[in-house]
């Protein structure tokens, strides 16, 4: 009968196994965490290897994500389709065990991590949403929400900044079943950590409101029970377990030094790690009873199957709440939400306004959220600005749940990985709020929205100079521009209440990516369509007004639709052909048939001028080399917004003159 010793040692030997085939990875972490992970894993992780989207699974995440292959044994020893070869694969091109872990390549992956911090921080959206899931939806003796999330983290983790934004908070809406265990092992990878890190994180997660459980031998599995068991009995604050450990547990000659942090340890090192653990198996080899203990399917199978007795005893007393369930966690929408979205936009159009786009966007929330119960928004102490609080917003507290608004504070970063953590764990439609400026804050958090295909909602108000006395602090000028450029990231900058209203539909209805929103802080003038236009704002660009076969195209988006527009004006009443594009989103026109996009830009046409209060490099790929791009190529600077759009060029005479020069 294998000791829990034994047990945690098959996690030891695969991952230096591993680490030394691929040439390249972290065998430190695995090593030293491998008893904690095997507590936590056999005598409490509630999931099952055979259907790892099993709704009230327990959700792991290692956020000290070098450290992958203690994930890749943990799926692997506990039956999850992650074979031996699978293993031997790891870091190798197109594998399920790729360097850190990533969202999607192996099954029971609940996340994507690697970039530190970020993986605890989508362990509070986890632990976030399975609160207010509980609350929305347990009825008296009926739980059918009641899981744990468990997050690995090591130092360097707590020395992001990000993980003080995220635990903060955590610890303010008393998640009481987040549960963290600190690697406290003193290494990282240019040594010894005191002399860079002398936090006494003890206290600093008690200042934040955790219950803390310190000193723990993370190499004594009875000592570890003991505080899974206290942490589990805390119910009102999330808890840091802090385990004291020797990274590289298990290698004679390179544990408790950096030398074992991030490169193997060695053939003969490898071969003394067995003599030391014990182990008389060759590489990538575990005994068959190693395997039967640790094998979890046949009591995650059984786990499932209680659940289900449960979920069917709360579906015949509440058949609407439950049907309201399965939806929300599959992530279809309302049955009537075409109609109704669609109806909303006709009439906006058929009842011009000219509202801030920012107000227009709180006019979509106002007419979307009724029939959205999962909608969970969100502000960076900016509600009031971004206009993100709709009529039916409730705030989320530790004592009331049920809320579906997060007051996160001023904390960017820490909103859009929670976000992602909210998306991840499934059952909300996420959205949070900052000025366009400060996404520069969170652009890993948005970057790694757009790497996992989660669909979160990025919402940026006060898109521009045109912010105005606030200066160049505060005026985005490249943001954009480089939103663009990220892979999967979908960018709706919209002119108009109606193209705010269409940004809103596309961006609930995207399943397969993050969207940013990005909305202006000065009122626009709706332009007219007709309904043919309305339904062609869906395709990112499509042509406002033309005259027969243009000479002449001018595109722009955003506050700059109006400019292009009436600079068209003067341009025709000088005999010029004009078309005027609007193209809301680039992304999605960029994704558009060739036959479409040639419609809306037809490559015989090669005058072209772009419009738009963000940098003007973006743009030469609309309008080419020869062509001409009213854009920002400086900072902003502190003054009015009309000042402002005049002294860098937004006017309807420098449009002219840039169109005419083109002839």
């Amino acid at each position: 009968m294998p000791s829990r010793k034994e047990l945690a040692n098959a996690i030891r030997v695969l991952s230096m196994d591993a680490v030394q085939k691929a040439k390249s990875g972290h065998p430190g972490a695995p090593m030293g965490m491998a008893d904690i992970a095997e507590v936590l894993w056999r005598d409490y992780l509630k999931h099952n290897p055979s259907n790892p989207e099993w709704a009230d699974r327990d959700r792991f995440i290692l956020s000290n994500g070098h450290g992958s292959m203690l994930i890749y044994s943990l799926l692997h020893l506990s039956g999850y389709e992650l074979s031996i070869e699978d293993l031997k694969n790891f870091r190798q091109m197109h594998s399920k065990t790729p360097g850190h872990p990533e969202y999607g390549y192996a099954p029971g992956i609940e996340t994507t991590t690697g970039p530190l911090g970020q993986g605890i921080t989508n362990a509070v959206g986890m632990a976030i949403a399975e609160k207010s899931l509980a609350a929305q939806f347990n009825r008296g003796e009926h739980s059918i929400v009641d899981h744990y999330t468990y997050a690995f983290l090591g130092d360097g983790c707590l020395m992001e900044g990000i993980s003080h934004e995220a635990c903060s908070l955590a610890g303010t809406l008393g998640l009481g079943k987040l549960i963290a265990f600190w690697d406290d092992n003193g290494i990282s990878i240019d040594g010894e950590v005191e002399g860079w890190f002398s936090d006494d994180t003890p206290k600093r997660f008690e200042a934040y409101g955790w219950h803390v459980i310190a000193n723990v031998d993370g190499h004594d599995s009875e000592a570890i029970k003991a505080a899974i068991e206290a942490a589990r009995a805390e119910s009102d604050k999330p808890t840091l377990i802090c385990c004291k450990t020797v990274i590289g547990y298990g290698s004679p000659n390179k544990s408790g030094s950096h030398d074992c942090h991030g490169a193997p340890l060695g053939d003969e090192e490898i071969k003394a790690a067995r003599e030391f653990l014990g182990w008389e198996h060759g590489a990538f080899e575990v005994p068959e009873d190693v395997y039967a203990k640790w094998d979890a399917t046949a009591r995650g199978q059984q786990q499932q199957s209680e659940w289900l007795v449960k979920f069917t005893e709360y579906q015949m007393e509440y058949p609407e709440l439950a049907a309201e369930f399965e939806r929300r966690m599959k992530g279809d929408l309302p049955a009537n939400w075409s109609e109704h979205t669609e109806t909303y936009i006709a009439n906006l159009q058929a009842n011009p306004a000219n509202p801030a786009t920012r107000k227009a966007s709180q006019n979509a929330l106002n007419a979307y959220g009724p029939i959205l119960p999962e909608f969970m928004g969100g502000s960076a102490d900016l509600a009031g600005s971004n206009l993100t609080l709709w009529e039916g917003s409730k705030g989320l507290t530790a004592e009331d749940a049920s809320g579906n608004y997060i007051f996160y504070g001023v904390r960017e970063f820490g909103m859009s990985a929670i976000m992602n953590g909210i998306a991840l764990h499934k059952g909300f439609v996420p959205y949070g709020a900052t000025f366009l400026m400060f996404m520069e804050y969170a652009r890993n958090a948005v970057r790694m929205a757009a790497l996992m295909k989660q669909p979160s909602i990025f919402v940026y108000t006060h898109d521009s100079i045109g912010l105005g006395e606030d200066g160049p602090t505060h005026q985005p000028v490249e943001q954009l521009a480089s939103m663009r450029l990220t892979p999967n990231l979908v960018n709706w900058r919209p002119c108009d209440q109606v193209e705010s209203a269409v940004a809103w539909q596309q961006a609930i209805e995207r399943k397969n990516g993050p969207t940013s929103l990005i909305f202006t802080r000065q009122g626009l003038e709706q332009q007219a369509r007709d309904e043919q236009q309305v339904q062609a704002i869906k395709k990112g660009g499509y042509v406002l007004s033309c005259d027969g076969n243009p000479e002449l195209i001018l595109i722009a988006t955003g506050s700059e639709v109006q400019l292009a527009v009436d600079a068209a004006k003067e341009l025709r009443e000088s005999g010029k052909k004009v078309r005027v594009v609007s193209m809301p989103s680039t992304d999605v026109f960029d994704a558009q048939s060739a036959q479409y996009k040639e419609s809306v830009l037809p490559s015989s046409v090669t005058r072209r001028v772009a419009v738009e209060a963000g940098i003007e490099d973006y743009w030469y790929k609309y309008v080419g080399l020869n062509g001409a791009v009213v854009g920002m190529s400086t900072f902003g600077e502190s003054a009015p917004a009309n000042e402002l759009f005049e002294h860098f060029g937004f006017t309807v005479q420098n449009v002219v003159n840039k169109a005419n020069s083109l002839f």
